[in-house]
């Protein structure tokens, strides 16, 4: 029983976070709530963010979502195919990430497009009728990331 005890508590020493991409350069992340509350005030500038990662890109790890578990507001942090492999057993876990602000208007026909495209790296099932007129996200262009 001791030595699974000290298994156990060694195992916890060494689960290290994970630094991804560029060294993080903001002192303090902005609320995911804040950022969703007014994302014009942030568009073209670099901002970061600290949530629960609830989905990451299953085919490439080029992006992943971030909650605000407190209002349950939600970013999506991407990155070019590569430049950045999010784990894609970081789902559950806190992250801190780092980028600049993006506003991605869509028409319509983008944003079926991209629908059907997330349906197929998640492997869900995708109704394009579900998609009635285009769209105004906002996302971060991850430079770095800290997996908690």
């Amino acid at each position: 029983m001791r030595i699974a005890a000290a298994f156990l508590l060694t195992g916890s020493l060494f689960a290290a976070e994970i630094k991804l991409g560029v060294p993080l350069t903001l002192k303090d992340p902005i609320s995911i709530d804040r950022l969703s509350a007014s994302p014009a005030d942030y568009v073209g500038k670099i901002v970061q963010v600290k949530g629960k990662v609830t989905e990451v890109c299953q085919m490439a790890g080029c992006w992943m979502a971030l909650i605000d578990t407190a209002s349950n507001k939600m970013i999506r942090i991407s990155v070019n195919d590569g430049e950045i492999v999010f784990p894609k057993d970081a789902v559950g876990k806190t992250a801190i990430a780092e980028g600049k602000l993006e506003k991605i208007e869509m028409t319509k026909e983008a944003a079926v497009e991209k629908a059907r495209h997330e349906a197929e790296e998640q492997g869900r099932t995708f109704h394009p009728e579900s998609i009635k007129s285009g769209s105004v996200t906002y996302r971060i262009r991850g430079t770095g990331a800290v997996i908690l």
